[in-house]
């Protein structure tokens, strides 16, 4: 297969991740990439209401803290290489899952590789399931949350270093035609 038509499967394939997504991830991962970049017009595109965007607010603050992260992860797989990333990841993660706007590690997962990087991948079921574990999340949450988590999550034997190709983006709205 020639690089070209692997990038073109590599991209069908992550299309197809985000559409298995629900229509509640979906926009959720569209609005928090919008707010990772610190889009003015975030708040704007996404916010129903005023609730809306007071929460929007909230989530630019807690994602200055993303390219901290991003200088946060280590080279190596040792525990003691983890302890400085995996603080300020489960934070960020438990205000993420907090929202109930996930329902899956995939969802979670799909969003994290874009707003840290691949090379967070190793770390992301840690920080999954110790803030899906946090008493901040909904008991009926936390067991959904945890029961996404697939053996192959937990047992992988390694991780991919490929950038994601595929970012969501907003999508105006068209008028009707009438």
């Amino acid at each position: 297969m020639r690089s070209g038509e692997h990038h073109e499967c590599r991209l069908l394939d992550e299309l197809k991740e985000f559409a298995s997504f629900t229509t509640a991830e979906q926009r959720y991962i569209r609005c928090s990439l919008e707010v990772s970049t610190a889009r003015a017009d975030a708040t704007e595109h996404w916010a129903r209401g005023p609730g809306e965007a007071a929460e929007i607010g909230r989530q630019a603050k807690v994602y200055a803290d993303i390219e901290r992260i991003r200088s946060l992860i280590p080279v190596g797989l040792d525990e003691e290489d983890a302890s400085a990333l995996l603080g300020p990841l489960i934070v960020m993660s438990a205000f993420d899952l907090e929202r109930g706007k996930f329902s899956s590690f995939a969802a979670y997962r799909f969003l994290y590789e874009r707003l840290i990087g691949p090379a967070v991948r190793p770390w992301l079921v840690s920080a999954f399931a110790a803030a899906a574990a946090l008493p901040s999340i909904h008991p009926e949450l936390r067991a959904e949350l945890f029961a996404s988590l697939r053996c192959e999550h937990l047992a992988a034997a390694g991780w991919s270093a490929r950038e994601p190709i595929f970012f969501p983006e907003w999508i105006e709205k068209v008028p009707v035609a009438s």
